[in-house]
């Protein structure tokens, strides 16, 4: 119900951000009536949408099962859709445009996290499409950008680096003191590295790390989170991907040193895992999937059952042990799970 209900706003959403506003429709009995209503769409109210939408971010963040945040997304979204229709002056309407930006990146990371991928890229293109009417670059970069990570994670690296790349552009033409240009090109460097590109990756990655650079507040906590901090996490996926052992567990131990939530937590251990997998090492390899299991199982994300699905393509050859076994068993229970949430 909740999902056809987001499909249904999807499309109606996506015709009224091309519309423009309505006002030059409405007579001025109306207008004057909804200028004095309790639902007028005054500043203090456009204000307002703008708030409930960071708190929708913050909830999202904050939850263990990111799944929960949808039923209010939802709402959400239907009072944008409303408001759509409603809005009379081009400034109202861009304004508009860019909270639903805002939002269906939220619905589309929600979608993300629950194994549906085509309705996630569904919401990022509309995301995408919505905050390109409002002229706000940084959010339309990381619209694309949270686009082109579908084929990053579904190992489709050929088609979304262009994305990405379109997505650098944008984020050079918005708000410099921000990290959306860092953002972008840390997925870009995920990219590279699943293309064998170690020299292209590694340029990608020193461009990230130049966020350290920034200064004051550089990103907002919603659609733009990245501060610098995920950097070993991201860097260590990246020298997984290009079986650089060596260098991966390095960033990935790093990474384990600081206070990371339990879903970031797995997906690190199940990047370790991945390595021992490819060094056959089966007593680590156990211990830093089984964990990641148990993390996976904890907060229901799809993210974590796919990263262990992965770690799990690279067990054939262990399967001799026992413990392997039980393990190859463990995540194919757990994608089976996911899979039909």
């Amino acid at each position: 119900m909740n999902r056809r209900e987001v499909l249904r706003l999807l499309s109606m959403v996506g015709t009224l951000v091309g519309t423009g506003p309505v006002g030059n429709v409405l007579d001025l009995e109306r207008l004057e009536h909804a200028a004095t209503g309790p639902g007028r769409l005054d500043t203090a109210t456009l204000a307002e949408y703008a708030e409930l939408n960071t708190h929708l971010w913050r909830v999202f963040v904050l939850s263990k099962s990111k799944a929960i945040t949808f039923p209010l997304v939802r709402q959400q979204l239907s009072v944008l859709a409303h408001s759509l229709q409603r809005s009379n002056s081009s400034a109202t309407h861009l304004r508009l445009c860019g909270l639903v930006g805002d939002l269906f990146q939220l619905a589309g990371e929600i979608s993300f996290d629950n194994n549906q991928y085509t309705d996630a890229a569904q919401c990022y293109a509309l995301a995408a499409s919505a905050s390109k009417e409002a002229a706000a670059y940084d959010l339309w970069a990381c619209a694309m950008t949270r686009h082109a990570f579908i084929g990053v994670y579904e190992r489709q690296f050929r088609q979304a680096l262009p994305m990405l790349d379109l997505a650098v552009g944008l984020a050079h033409k918005g708000d410099r003191t921000l990290s959306t240009w860092h953002w972008v090109n840390t997925v870009r460097a995920q990219a590279l590295a699943g293309l064998r590109d170690l020299d292209g990756c590694l340029r990608a990655l020193h461009m990230a790390e130049e966020v350290h650079e920034l200064d004051g507040q550089i990103h907002n906590g919603g659609w733009l989170r990245f501060d610098g901090s995920r950097l070993a996490e991201e860097r260590g996926t990246c020298y997984v991907e290009l079986q650089r052992t060596d260098l991966a567990e390095t960033a990935l131990t790093d990474a384990l040193s600081q206070t990371l939530s339990p879903r970031r937590h797995g997906s690190v251990l199940a990047d370790l895992a991945a390595i021992c997998a490819q060094r056959q090492d089966v007593s680590q390899l156990i211990n830093y999937a089984t964990t990641a299991l148990e993390m996976a199982t904890q907060t229901g994300s799809g993210v974590l059952s796919h990263k262990l699905q992965n770690v799990q393509s690279s067990l054939p050859a262990l399967l001799g042990d026992r413990r392997v076994q039980h393990l190859d068993q463990e995540i194919t229970a757990l994608v089976r799970t996911s899979a039909t949430r």
